[in-house]
């Protein structure tokens, strides 16, 4: 990761110092993109290249089954993979997601963690990232994985 000077990772750097910081960072995003609000995701670890995200269990995001319910999971994926992009990538480009794969592998019966990693992205290239999310229960089983395709190029001067 080369260039982190971008207003994202500005504002993580400045909150993370404080109690609940990164509570607080969360709830910011839900701001800027309120349709994450209606699952309450909460970063756990959140740094360039590495986020990790936690949807809790609650009526509100559980299906017929009473198991977390599979579209917020595909959320809580893109929740974690649009914010990792946007505190990781050079301040002089852009992203777009293109699309998600998800695949439901198993029940959540708990609490779920999404965790996603970029790894050697040269961040002047134009062109599409593919971002790999797996999303666990409190059990550590692999419940969810998702690609997120995301197109990244220079933001217009």
């Amino acid at each position: 990761m080369n260039d982190y000077r971008n207003p994202a990772h500005a504002m993580l750097a400045r909150v993370q110092r404080w109690p609940m910081g990164l509570a607080l960072f969360s709830r910011a995003v839900c701001f800027k993109a309120p349709y994450f609000s209606s699952i309450k995701p909460r970063f756990t670890k959140l740094e360039p290249g590495h986020g990790i995200a936690r949807l809790s269990k609650r009526r509100r995001v559980t299906n017929h089954l009473g198991t977390v319910h599979a579209i917020a999971m595909a959320n809580l994926c893109e929740f974690v993979a649009g914010t990792l992009m946007e505190v990781s990538i050079r301040h002089d480009m852009r992203w777009i997601p293109k699309g998600m794969d998800i695949r439901y592998l198993a029940k959540a019966p708990s609490d779920v963690t999404a965790e996603c990693v970029i790894e050697d992205i040269d961040w002047r290239e134009t062109g599409d990232v593919m971002l790999e999310v797996n999303v666990h229960d409190s059990a550590k089983t692999l419940v969810a994985t998702a690609t997120v395709p995301m197109y990244v190029s220079p933001k217009p001067t």
